[in-house]
């Protein structure tokens, strides 16, 4: 039985699509998957929990400025090479397949040492700094998105394939009836959903907070408020810390939802046809990606990019926005049904798995 690799980490964000690529492929035909990601974080009990094989490797943070830690950080980026290294000899993948992250860059350079094919993808409009390394690297670089091919020049431009972000089999058979039920909601009520992300949003929680009382009026607000302090329910308001294996049916059932805009979270609902209102994250703390992301799906007429102002009242601009949403039942249908790529209408786990299969072949 052949071994495929895979690699990536650090967020769920660069490991969730590459185990719906790895999931599928194992549905399609047989072969042994295995995982390389970090040995701290939450990359261990995420992979392992799909029944996937787990090797950590040290992994230092790439970092666009000055830090006194990317000092520390190369030696635990070269030792991560060689771990890989003899990982990658041992168990003697003929492909790895890496879905981004810094954790994902001393695999690649190992594996092209190995003279193993290297696949990757990348999820969100413009490419990291770790796909930007791996691209080097690699022999097909699959996109989300059309307009992302401009960033590759040269050779690397000819890798580039656009396959749409890959989502997990769970969204592709989510059940809103299944989500009202775990919601304990009938099927007539109006649910908006808000989404902050596993560790919740301390700007999406204050906003919501204060406009509880005009986003009640029209919709039963179901809010995932982060692993923090979780505010007690009150009538048509439903806090939940996190969701797990529910929320595929939790999306499924909502009318609207309100979240940031990280490249799965915003891929999963548009599986689902579900209009958006984004807040990116953004800042010094970010390269600005999820404000990308946004901005080219408001483009695209899939969601609208809300930015809260510091010098005016963004509870109440947001309060217009939800309500004006509510009441505008053929721009909800609009935004649903938008096109965000050429491969936005495929199983881009099935497109990529399919591309893999071919080169195995050869």
């Amino acid at each position: 039985m052949i071994s495929i690799a895979f690699t990536g980490g650090g967020t769920g964000g660069h490991i969730y699509p590459g185990l719906a690529i790895a999931l599928w492929m194992k549905k399609q035909f047989p072969c042994r998957i295995f995982w390389i990601g970090s040995c701290a974080g939450m990359d261990r009990d995420i992979v392992e929990r799909e029944g996937l094989e787990f090797f950590g490797i040290p992994s230092g943070k790439l970092r666009r400025y000055f830090s006194l830690r990317n000092i520390s950080d190369v030696f635990k980026v070269l030792a991560g090479f060689f771990a890989v290294r003899r990982i990658l000899k041992r168990e003697k993948p003929k492909l790895l397949f890496s879905k981004g992250g810094f954790v994902s860059v001393p695999p690649c350079a190992a594996a092209k040492s190995l003279k193993i094919p290297v696949f990757t993808h990348e999820s969100d409009y413009s490419p990291g700094l770790a796909t930007r390394i791996n691209a080097r690297f690699a022999e097909k670089v699959f996109l989300a998105y059309n307009e992302s091919a401009a960033f590759f020049k040269g050779p690397a431009g000819k890798k580039v394939c656009v396959s749409g972000n890959p989502i997990r089999d769970e969204f592709l058979s989510a059940d809103p009836a299944k989500g009202r039920s775990f919601l304990g909601l009938a099927d007539a009520e109006r649910i908006l959903l808000v989404l902050g992300g596993s560790l919740g949003s301390a700007e999406i929680n204050g906003l919501v907070a204060a406009c509880l009382p005009e986003l009640t009026k029209r919709y039963t607000v179901v809010h995932q408020t982060g692993s923090g302090e979780v505010p007690p329910p009150v009538m048509r308001y439903k806090p939940y810390a996190y969701f797990r294996g529910e929320l595929p049916h939790i999306i499924a059932s909502a009318e609207l939802v309100l979240c940031r805009s990280g490249a799965g979270t915003i891929w999963e609902c548009k599986s689902l046809k579900k209009p958006m209102v984004l807040i990116p994250f953004r800042g010094s703390g970010t390269r600005g990606d999820q404000v990308e992301n946004a901005r080219l799906f408001q483009e695209k007429g899939a969601a609208i990019c809300f930015m809260p102002d510091e010098g005016k009242d963004s509870a109440a601009g947001l309060s217009q926005l939800i309500a004006s949403l509510a009441d505008d039942p053929e721009r909800r249908r609009i935004m649903g049904e938008a096109k965000i790529a050429d491969a936005d209408k495929n199983n881009a786990a099935a497109f990529i798995t399919d591309e893999i299969a071919k080169r195995l072949k050869e």
